[in-house]
């Protein structure tokens, strides 16, 4: 399987093109062991129809044969030698053993470039020589001598090199192509299909870490890589232990070296850092005196400035390997004794733990410290591997269960959730009381929310809130509330009965961040879940409950208007549920894409997203999923007109407004079985939807107190869009009643208003009842300045917002380089030349939120 190597393909497709068109070619690859240099030479022969394809590879044995490899090359040509001038004939055939007498190199080299120039007139020759450093020294000096001296000739030559053994001299100079480690996408591609099943984003990134992107050391370790260790629920080791095959490959240069050398290759091995004072104090207490062996043994394996360091990953993996198991107890133990405790406790608990041959309650318990340590840095995944380590080592089976469940809880804070199931069924294993049995059945509760299976997830975490409320009140409410928006997953008529009946909680502060704030637009919710929540939950690295969060604040930046930021929320929201393996969330993240075209009023984009969403959610259980992406198909319709597309749906409180506008069958009894929620909210964005829908559903002599009062509401709030449509409902309203002056004075606001915001659509249906009441509608904005893609303005508003290159790149899991590239794009199009002038041209332009307010008209 070649993957990721479209760069040297093509570069040597353009070899063959200039072969075939009767031209020459040649290129040297280089690269280290397993890097694809095969792979690439099998590619090009393959490719190589209608050229006569000669291969040869050097081997090591016979490296002392002279001229064996390029008799193997010569071989199928070899009856054209008899049509050679007799002096070459001659020397060709003395360097084949067929005369006594010595070759004359020179005339060896005309010979061969003769004898292959003669086959490639007929249909083109290719000749393909891998592991060229293993050909005996005369093969591969006359291989070089005929590559200098190649033209016109329909001849094309490829060589293959290795980096890591002595240089094939006779080859420099001519063209290279340096093949090297594989791009991390195309790597963990080779790896998941060397495996046989998926591996998770950060089992994958760290084997192809710590396989430095090698193919064949991603093939062969993906082919003993266990379903279990794929998915994460079982550790790697550290480090990595690859096949045999590939061990041997690296182990045979270890055990040639001396005793002291090899022990120090496994302290190195041992210690990640290659602090040369940590690594030289251990050495010491082993008996290793640097004045003796290691470092010009080494040489060949290690660099030693800055830090000391592998040449390659997989020496390390076999350097350690090498090593009998008392042997890396051993180094384990020195490093931890040369490390300070104050300074770095949780790397010299780590080395304890490896060196330790049975159960410690001491090394647990320190592993334990180490893992609260890293939790209060937000390092859920380190905290999870030293609390997964600390349990191994516990001799005690409840505290062992205790600590199996602590790592699980963290490593759903990580978004691992395959790892939380694997440590669940372990913990259930060890004795436990009725406090962690409480703790499992939440977590059970939450991987079945992760896995998408929101009815069966709602009972289990009931019944896990109801279990833990005698031990830990505030997580019993929390877990409540996750039951909640799982019940709001599977079908949202369900999880407002059951929000209206929670009890308040006995602690304060930021509550449902992915349902009560939505369901009943708590503005002072939403505030600290921008400001604070979401912030917060990105720096701990708490991705379960960050994309809830995302979601929940890409649907308030859609209801502000704020749709390029809802769009960049939405790209994060995306990357880290992929990312993390929460694919349940990626369904809800595209129903916010389908709300924004509904709102821009992009009808054919939306009509189709729609219809794919609401197919595939429904199939895949997703009750609230299905039931969003048909009320943003209601809105899309009312705001178009096409009353008659609106509805049946179950109706939210902005859906209600579609049904009732479009005078749909049961909307205005949906509006009134909304309004004790809306009360009970008691805030302007709730209470203006409520009014605007009674003033919609109202006789005439009605429907104007109740418009005055959702413009009211409305512009005390900060969702622009909603008060933009007040506006227009009620100049439509008012022009109907024949009261055109004041019908104008709410057109108009709405009109500036909608365009501001870039809703294109409703806008144009505002102009138009604008002109249907004689008067002239605001012109439409243009933006002369080139359009940003979706990425460009995303990147455009993290920038204007103050992040940088680096942060932008985590948050949209990008490289730096490439926001850097979109930047200069993003300057070039505004035409601006700092972030500062940028974050102005980004609020100047159509689609940035207005400050609300408006006329509210008599």
């Amino acid at each position: 399987m070649l993957v990721g190597r479209e760069s040297e393909s093509d570069a040597l497709d353009r070899m063959l093109a200039g072969v075939r068109a009767g031209g020459s070619g040649v290129l040297v690859l280089r690269g280290e062991a397993g890097i694809g240099k095969t792979a690439l030479l099998d590619r090009v022969a393959e490719r190589a129809a209608g050229l006569r394809v000669a291969r040869v590879a050097g081997v090591e044995s016979e490296m002392d044969l002279g001229f064996a490899g390029l008799h193997q090359l010569l071989a199928p040509f070899l009856d054209g030698m008899q049509r050679l001038p007799a002096a070459r004939r001659d020397a060709l055939g003395a360097a084949f053993g067929l005369a006594g007498a010595a070759p004359d190199r020179f005339l060896v080299g005309l010979a061969t470039l003769a004898l292959l120039g003669e086959a490639a007139a007929g249909s083109g020759v290719l000749c393909v020589i891998d592991d060229a450093q293993w050909l005996d020294r005369v093969s591969c000096d006359t291989l070089g001598f005929v590559a200098r001296r190649l033209r016109s000739d329909g001849l094309g030559m490829v060589f293959a090199v290795r980096d890591d053994e002595p240089r094939a001299d006779p080859l420099d100079g001519l063209p290279e192509l340096v093949v090297g480690a594989l791009p991390d996408a195309a790597a963990l591609e080779l790896l998941a299909a060397s495996a046989g099943h998926p591996v998770a984003p950060r089992v994958g990134a760290r084997i192809v870490a710590e396989t430095g992107g090698n193919p064949l050391a991603l093939r062969e370790f993906g082919a003993e890589l266990t379903a279990a260790e794929a998915s994460g629920a079982v550790p790697l080791t550290e480090p990595l232990r690859f096949s045999r095959r590939l061990q041997e490959r690296y182990r045979s240069r270890v055990r040639a070296l001396p005793r002291a050398a090899r022990l120090f290759l496994v302290l190195a091995a041992a210690d990640r850092t290659g602090e040369p004072g940590r690594i030289w104090r251990a050495a010491a207490k082993l008996g290793i005196d640097p004045e003796a062996e290691p470092v010009p043994a080494t040489d060949r394996l290690l660099t030693w400035e800055p830090r000391i360091r592998f040449r390659h990953p997989l020496m390390r993996s076999a350097a350690y390997y090498a090593a009998p198991a008392a042997a890396r107890r051993r180094a384990h133990e020195a490093l931890a004794a040369v490390i300070d405790p104050r300074l770095d406790p949780d790397r010299r608990a780590w080395h304890l733990a490896a060196a330790a041959s049975g159960p410690d309650e001491d090394v647990a318990a320190e592993l334990a410290r180490a893992a609260d340590r890293a939790r209060g840095r937000g390092a859920w995944a380190g905290a999870a591997a030293f609390l997964e380590r600390a349990a191994a080592l516990t001799p005690d089976p409840a505290r062992r269960a205790e600590r199996l469940l602590d790592a699980a809880d963290v490593r759903w804070m990580a978004g691992d959730a395959v790892a939380v199931r694997a440590l669940l069924r372990a913990a259930t294993s060890e004795p436990a009381d009725s406090g962690a049995r409480a703790r499992v059945r939440r977590l059970e509760g939450l991987t079945l929310f992760a896995a998408g299976k929101f009815a069966a997830a709602t009972p289990v975490l009931f019944d896990a809130a109801a279990r833990l409320g005698p031990h830990d009140a505030r997580l019993a409410w929390d877990t409540t509330l996750d039951a909640v928006n799982a019940a709001y997953c599977a079908g949202p008529a369900r999880a407002r009965r059951l929000l209206r009946r929670l009890p308040a909680p006995d602690q304060p502060g930021l509550l449902p961040l992915a349902t009560a704030a939505p369901l009943l637009y708590d503005d002072a919710a939403r505030r600290e879940l921008e400001d604070a929540g979401v912030p917060g939950l990105r720096a701990r690295g708490a991705l379960a409950t960050l994309l809830g969060a995302l979601l929940a604040l890409a649907g308030i930046q859609v209801q502000e208007g704020r749709l390029a930021d809802a769009e960049a929320t939405v790209a994060e929201g995306r990357a880290l549920s992929e990312a993390a393996g929460l694919r349940a969330y990626l369904g809800l993240f595209a129903v916010v894409d389908l709300e924004i075209l509904a709102w821009r009023g992009e009808e054919a984009a939306a009509r189709a997203l729609g219809a794919r969403l609401i197919r595939d959610l429904t199939a895949a259980g997703h009750g609230l999923g299905a039931h969003l992406a048909r009320g943003a198909l209601a809105r899309l319709e009312a705001g178009l007109g096409n009353y008659a597309a609106v509805g049946p749906v179950a109706p939210d409180h902005d859906t209600v407004l579609a049904l009732v506008e479009a005078q749909a069958r049961g909307g205005r009894a949906a509006l009134e079985a909304l309004a004790p929620l809306a009360v009970a909210a008691g805030t302007p964005a709730a209470l203006g939807r409520l009014a605007l829908g009674r003033a919609l559903a109202a006789a005439d002599q009605a429907a104007e107190a109740h418009y005055r009062l959702a413009v009211g509401h409305l512009r005390a709030a900060r969702h622009t869009p909603m008060l933009a449509r007040a506006h227009q409902l009620y100049g439509e309203w008012l022009r109907r009643q024949r009261r055109r002056r004041e019908a104008r004075e709410q057109l108009d606001t709405a009109c500036r208003l909608l365009a501001d915001l870039g809703l294109a659509a409703l806008a144009e249906r505002a102009r138009a009842e604008l002109r249907a009441t004689g008067a002239r509608a605001p012109k439409r904005s243009v933006d002369t300045r080139d359009a940003l893609t979706a990425q460009e303005a995303r990147i455009a508003r993290m920038a204007g917002e103050g992040a940088t290159n680096a942060e932008i790149a985590a948050r949209l899991f990008i490289s730096p380089s490439t926001v850097e590239y979109h930047l200069r794009k993003v300057f070039r199009k505004l035409g601006v030349t700092s972030r500062v002038r940028l974050a102005l041209a980004l609020r100047d332009r159509p689609g940035s939120p207005p400050a609300a307010g408006g006329a509210v008209g008599r």
